[in-house]
């Protein structure tokens, strides 16, 4: 069935390509944006490595959003009559919120930036859709967490019943937000689905996750340090299985006021993702450092529920989504930078 679906954080890089794949699945897409959370307009300011190849990559973001005849709404969701006035002017049937500011050390570094664009955005979302249940409009809010709200896994998988315990201001800011979610559904019968995702990758992100740093080290011929025991693992998940992961959710029922683990369900080494690179990239070198703190231990997460509840079915294990990736970014530079 169409749908209006609201991406409240939606040229990032989870959704800029939710909304190129919802968008052609025929529902209704409007993003909501201020570009400036690691985004076109902070790397303008911002002195980054790699800034040129950054930019270069957003703007191709905003070209296929535009080429796909996405709505896209620059706007700074913190400011709630905005977007209160946005968003009641669509009417959405579901607001997926994105904002945030996406990564763990930047998040601890600067807690209150951290806190501002992803409590308060977060806020401002669930009181307008609280605003447009109450005009008896069915309005379903979808909450992007991390599989960083678990904290140090004690075991070698986790589910949605392990007891979080995260332990840095990202995944700390992460649960509170589900918490925050949760309440609304006691108190205003707000409907909503939660979704942990973990270790993402894939086409046009720059949000500087190893999986990211790798290839871009490799394609310019640079090394490659990895932070922490090459033998770390991590459940890999590339973007396409989330994307699915997020359209059953949409589809069936049996996700309201759920939470979900949405990754591959196999979590693979440090070691496993530097041999796909070695094979791709002939010669390059590596080097390990002290890892930084307050990341976690983690391992897989169990996806059981989201298979047994919504027919959910990862087909891209890093062998094959990695490479996918890789041949992404070389043809990118190959055409852009060499």
């Amino acid at each position: 069935m169409k749908k209006k679906i609201a991406l409240v954080g939606g040229s990032g890089f989870i959704g800029h390509n939710l909304a190129i794949f919802l968008k052609k699945k025929g529902h209704d897409i409007y993003i909501v944006d201020s570009l400036s959370v690691n985004n076109l307009y902070s790397f303008k300011s911002e002195e980054v490595e790699n800034k040129d190849l950054y930019k270069s990559i957003l703007r191709n973001r905003i070209d296929l959003i535009s080429k796909n005849d996405i709505n896209l709404h620059i706007q700074d969701a913190r400011n709630y009559n905005s977007l209160s006035q946005y968003l009641g002017s669509i009417n959405p049937d579901i607001i997926i919120m994105l904002a945030a500011v996406s990564h763990a050390n930047k998040s601890n570094k600067d807690p209150h930036n951290t806190f501002d664009h992803s409590i308060r955005t977060l806020e401002n979302c669930l009181d307008i859709a609280r605003g447009i249940n109450k005009k008896n409009k069915f309005c379903h809010l979808i909450y992007f967490s991390s599989s960083m709200v678990y904290g140090n896994f004690i075991s070698e998988s986790v589910n949605e019943k392990t007891n979080c315990k995260p332990i840095g201001i990202y995944d700390t800011l992460k649960y509170s937000g589900e918490l925050i979610v949760k309440s609304y559904n006691r108190v205003f019968e707000l409907p909503y689905t939660i979704i942990r995702p973990s270790a993402l990758y894939g086409e046009r992100c720059v949000s500087r996750r190893v999986t990211q740093i790798f290839i871009e080290n490799a394609v310019q011929g640079k090394d490659i340090s990895i932070k922490g025991d090459k033998n770390k693992k991590l459940d890999f998940t590339y973007i396409e299985d989330l994307l699915h992961g997020v359209e059953l959710i949409i589809e069936n029922k049996k996700a309201i006021n759920e939470t979900f683990n949405i990754t591959y369900g196999q979590s693979k080494s440090l070691l496993n993702l530097t041999e796909i690179l070695k094979d791709n990239f002939k010669g390059i070198k590596i080097n390990f450092e002290k890892e930084e703190k307050f990341v976690p231990a983690r391992g897989t997460l169990d996806i059981s529920k989201a298979q047994n509840l919504l027919g959910y079915k990862p087909k891209f294990p890093i062998e094959i989504g990695y490479i996918n990736y890789i041949n992404w970014y070389k043809k990118y530079w190959k055409n852009n930078f060499s």
